[in-house]
């Protein structure tokens, strides 16, 4: 039961507000970004930094986590917890300075389990969709704060939260949200406006909640959402919530990584617990789907752990975990083309492209690193030091020529056109 909520919000907080600016084609509203494939679309970047970085905009403190953020016209929505009043957040900030705008609070007990915070709200114009550690779903007026409507999917689908908190970001489209829950459905879709059902998944083989987040995908023509299960990954119908295909392969442990299409046929998955990595092939066969294996990588081949590849000119790239930290360009056989040995290792940190450069975060020390979006060969840019490690896990977000980052004890905002 939820007894006390507290809010902290900004003027014209009464009743449900005037809506915001709808999000922009060069915003970060969620998860990996506006199509969710961690690639951005902002150009004018530099190309090469001064001594010290990139100039920094701003630094606020946060609690330990890897809750990285959104940001939609102007403004920054992330998650943050207080240890000494035990109160779970999410917080609404200015891009442009840092400044709290609004922030919804409410009590929860969360002890530090690998650090607190995850997840990444899904914004638009008028709604905030927050995932919490604990499988609650809120929903909130993306101008003040307010919260319109939730669901805790241990509650209302017999959920259950996994090892290390929920590690799954909501999926965002027009007009509804989709998760997945696992227990009473694999996945559900949701009117953003009033939280009302759309469809549900049934989910007869019990799947479990994963820390993977729903992909969408057009595969044989068809829309559909991914997602990565401890039993490998499947496919629904966008349109109603049909459970389209499904291939059995085993995943051990915990699922990190999101299940991703690279062409309108293949889709890859890869997870860490020396599960390695598989491509399959998605085949439309009149109403059905069946999928078959392409190529199957051991753990001593090549997998990621926590962040999931970007498809790129034919290849994928990810920091890998063959010899731990190697930033990776792998083409579609699964063959590897080139890796950053000898010229940097970046842990478990995470990256996205853009502008032709990929940003990709050390995640031992909290060095950052751009490098060339080349297909034949490691080729890095620039590097400094802007955080602190150790474990700069969290995804990064890049708005209007500005990169949110964040370590264990700050988050930061770096001007990256100068």
């Amino acid at each position: 039961m939820y007894t006390r909520r507290a809010f902290i919000v900004g003027a014209g907080s009464a009743g449900l507000a005037l809506a915001l600016p709808p999000a922009r084609g060069l915003d970060w509203p969620q998860f990996r970004g506006p199509d969710r494939n961690g690639i951005s679309k902002e150009t004018g970047l530099l190309r090469k930094w001064p001594a010290a970085g990139p100039k920094l905009l701003w630094s606020v403190p946060v609690t330990e986590g890897y809750a990285g953020a959104a940001i939609v016209a102007g403004r920054v929505y992330h998650h943050d917890y207080d240890e000494a009043k035990s109160e779970w957040s999410i917080n609404c900030r200015s891009l442009d300075a840092g400044k709290p705008i609004w922030q919804f609070r409410e009590p929860r007990e969360i002890r530090p389990n690998h650090a607190i915070t995850r997840t990444i709200p899904a914004v638009d114009g008028r709604f905030v969709c927050s995932l919490d550690p604990k499988a609650v779903l809120h929903c909130l007026d993306a101008r003040t704060g307010k919260e319109i409507w939730r669901k805790s999917l241990v509650t209302e689908y017999q959920a259950t939260i996994p090892s290390w908190y929920n590690g799954q970001c909501p999926l965002q489209e027009a007009g509804r949200i989709i998760v997945a829950t696992g227990g009473a459905a694999i996945l559900v879709a949701l009117d953003k406006a009033t939280g009302k059902e759309i469809w549900r998944t049934p989910n007869p083989n019990h799947l479990l909640m994963t820390h993977a987040s729903v992909m969408p995908a057009v595969l044989g023509g068809v829309r559909q959402y991914l997602y990565g299960t401890l039993q490998g990954p499947l496919g629904v119908a966008a349109a109603d919530g049909k459970l389209l295909w499904e291939f059995a392969r085993k995943f051990n442990v915990a699922v990190a990584p999101s299940p991703i299409a690279v062409d309108q046929e293949r889709v890859f998955m890869t997870a860490s617990y020396d599960a390695g990595s598989v491509m399959i092939r998605v085949r439309r066969d009149g109403a059905a789907f069946k999928a078959e294996p392409l190529f199957d990588l051991k753990n001593n081949e090549w997998n990621s752990e926590v962040h999931t590849p970007i498809v790129h000119q034919g290849h994928l790239f990810a920091v890998g975990k063959k010899k731990r930290g190697l930033f990776t360009c792998l083409d579609f056989d699964g063959k590897e083309v080139w890796t950053s040995e000898g010229k940097a290792s970046f842990g478990l940190g995470s990256f996205m492209l853009a502008d032709g450069m990929f940003l990709a975060m050390d995640g031992n020390t909290g060095k950052l690193h751009l490098i060339e979006a080349s297909t034949t060969a490691y080729n890095e840019i620039a590097s400094a030091q802007v955080l602190a490690g150790q474990e700069v896990w969290a995804p990064m977000a890049l708005s209007d020529g500005k990169l949110v980052l964040r370590d264990l004890t700050k988050m930061i905002c770096l001007d990256l056109r100068g």
